[in-house]
C-alpha cells in the first residue's frame, strides 16, 4: 500500500484569530501531501463534474443499461473502411446489425489486443488501417474477444477486452459508496470536502458543492470519487502550543468497467484540502486494488465493498490511541541516542542529520518520542525529489509508526 508523492512542509504561523464556526485550524506541518485528487481535479472538463452522487450515479447506470457485452471468436469481427472519409472506420459484430464506431479508447484496445501500434493505425488512412486490424483479427493467437458497446441511436464500441475480462460495473462502486454516504453533500457525515484558508490555516468544510469544488467524477471510461468527514475533526493530541491537532477521516475511490483501470479504494486520516484538492496532512493511508480479472466482480463484493463500509463505520480510537502512544514512548534523549535509533533503522549519516535538523525546525527541540521521529522521517521525505526514494522513506515512517500503534 503506497502513499502518492508529497511536497515540501508548510510551517504554521504564528498565534491566529479563533477559528470561523464549524472551522478547525489545522498544522501542516505533519503528515504527508497527497496529489491524486488534486490530478483528477485539474483534468477533468466541466462535463466529467458532478454535484451529487445520484446524478453521477443516474449518468453511470443509464450507460451501463444501454450497453451490453458479448464474446466470439476474433476472426467474426469484420474492419470496415470507407473509402470516401479517411478517418472513417466501423466494426461489424456478430449479432449487431449496424456498423460499430469504435471510440478513441477502445480503438486502442483492439490495436494492443492484435499487436498492432494504436498510434501508428490513427495515422494511417482508414482503409490501410482496416487491412491491418483485419489481419491481425483473422490471426489473434487467443481468438477470443469480448466486445462492450452501447446501442442507443448510434451503437458505439466502448470496449475491447480478452474474454476473461472481470467487468465491475462503474455504477456498483458508486453504489457501494452511496450506501453509507447518501447523496454525498452532506446529507450524511460522508460529504465532497470543504476548504483550507491559507491565510488562517482554518479548514472550512461549509463550502458550496459547484464544479469548481465537487471531487465526483466521470468519463466515458472511469469515475472518480473522493470524500471526507470534515465537519466531524478528531483529536489526536495537541501541538508544541498546547492546541489540538485535528484529523478527519477520508477515502476516495476509482473504477473503469472498459479496463482503463483497475478498481481501488484508499482510506487515511488529513488535516486539510485545498482549494486546488490537494490532500494535506495525511497519516495512515491504506490501499485496496482490484483488477478486472475473472473474478474481480466476486472481490469487489467480498473485499471492497466491505472495506469501504467498516473504514465509514469504525471508530478513530484505534489511530488515536497510536498517535498518542508514539508520542508517549521516548526512545532518544541524547544527540548520540537519536542518531543510533536512526542508524538501526537503515538510515545513512547524512540522512539522520537531516531527519534530526527537520523535527528542530519544525518542534523547535530535537526528536525524543517515537512520534517525532516519525514526523521528521516524513518532513525529509516531502523533500526528495527521487520518487522511489521518497517512497522507501514513507514506508519506514509507517513501520515505526506501526510498531507502537
Amino acid at each position: 500500500m503506497t502513499p502518492a508523492s508529497f511536497s515540501s512542509a508548510v510551517v504554521l504561523p504564528g498565534p491566529l484569530p479563533r477559528p470561523p464556526a464549524g472551522g478547525h485550524r489545522v498544522d501542516l506541518s505533519r503528515g504527508e501531501r497527497i496529489g491524486r485528487v488534486s490530478s483528477e481535479w485539474f483534468s477533468r472538463p466541466a462535463d466529467e463534474r458532478y454535484l451529487s452522487l445520484t446524478d453521477l450515479h443516474r449518468s453511470v447506470k443509464s450507460r451501463a443499461d444501454r450497453s451490453r457485452a458479448r464474446t466470439f471468436e476474433s476472426r467474426e469481427v469484420r474492419v470496415e473502411a470507407s473509402r470516401d472519409s479517411a478517418e472513417r472506420l466501423a466494426l461489424v459484430l456478430p449479432g449487431v446489425h449496424e456498423p460499430v464506431a469504435p471510440t478513441h479508447w477502445s480503438f486502442g484496445q483492439l490495436a494492443s489486443l492484435v499487436g498492432a501500434p494504436a498510434g501508428y493505425l490513427r495515422g494511417l488512412p482508414a482503409p490501410i488501417a482496416g487491412i491491418n486490424l483485419q489481419y491481425g483479427l483473422n490471426h489473434h493467437r487467443s481468438e477470443m474477444v469480448k466486445t462492450y458497446t452501447t446501442e442507443d441511436g448510434r451503437t458505439e464500441l466502448r470496449a475491447v477486452t480478452g474474454p476473461d475480462y472481470g467487468r465491475i460495473h462503474d455504477h456498483e462502486l458508486v453504489e457501494a459508496v452511496m450506501r453509507i454516504a447518501g447523496n454525498g453533500t452532506g446529507d450524511t457525515r460522508w460529504k465532497v470536502p470543504g476548504v483550507l484558508d491559507w491565510a488562517t490555516m482554518v479548514h472550512n468544510p461549509q463550502v458550496d458543492i459547484t464544479k469548481d469544488t465537487t471531487t465526483l467524477y466521470a468519463s466515458d471510461r472511469d469515475v472518480f470519487v473522493f470524500l471526507c468527514d470534515d465537519a466531524n475533526p478528531i483529536e489526536a493530541g495537541r501541538l508544541p502550543d498546547g492546541s489540538p491537532d485535528l484529523y478527519f477521516r477520508g477515502f476516495y475511490c476509482w473504477n473503469s468497467e472498459v479496463g482503463a483501470r483497475s478498481l481501488g479504494i484508499a482510506s487515511f486520516y488529513l488535516r486539510a484540502v485545498c482549494a486546488n484538492r490537494n490532500l494535506w496532512g495525511v497519516e495512515q493511508f491504506e490501499e485496496l486494488t482490484i483488477r478486472h480479472s475473472k473474478y474481480a466482480a466476486s472481490r469487489f463484493a467480498q473485499e471492497a465493498a466491505p472495506a469501504l463500509e467498516s473504514f465509514a463505520n469504525s471508530s478513530a480510537s484505534a489511530f488515536v490511541s497510536g498517535v498518542q502512544a508514539a508520542r508517549r514512548q521516548v526512545v532518544a534523549r541524547t544527540e548520540e541516542e537519536r542518531s543510533e535509533f536512526l542508524r538501526k533503522r537503515g538510515f545513512s549519516k547524512g540522512d539522520t542529520g537531516k531527519i534530526i535538523e527537520a523535527v528542530l525546525v519544525e518542534e523547535g527541540r530535537p526528536p525524543e518520542s517515537v512520534f517525532d521521529f516519525v514526523q521528521g522521517i516524513t518532513a525529509f521525505a516531502r523533500a526528495e525529489p527521487r520518487q522511489d526514494a521518497r517512497l522507501d522513506l514513507e514506508l519506514k515512517a509507517k513501520r515505526l509508526m506501526d510498531q507502537v500503534a
